[in-house]
């Protein structure tokens, strides 16, 4: 109720549903990432990216952990191979 006197709403949308739940329309996602990506290639909008710390492993969380904890870090932290 406090958000709703202020008029402010929520919106959530799951960027895979149509792949996950093989919609008619499974094809439109294809357009859709072909779009975004060339908006990023362009400029046009910028990713959050902000660090990549390699391959998930103690090491590197603790590395990745620790920059978010110092307060110094933008973006987004990548860690791969989940």
């Amino acid at each position: 109720m406090k958000l709703k006197i202020k008029s402010i709403s929520l919106h959530w949308e799951f960027m895979f549903t149509r792949s996950m739940f093989n919609t008619s329309d499974v094809s439109k996602q294809r357009d859709l990432l072909n779009t975004l990506s060339s908006l990023i290639d362009a400029g046009t909008i910028k990713t959050t990216f902000g660090e990549n710390y390699g391959t998930i492993n103690a090491e590197n969380l603790k590395r990745a952990h620790a920059h978010i904890e110092s307060g110094s870090a933008i973006g987004k932290i990548v860690l791969e191979g989940f």
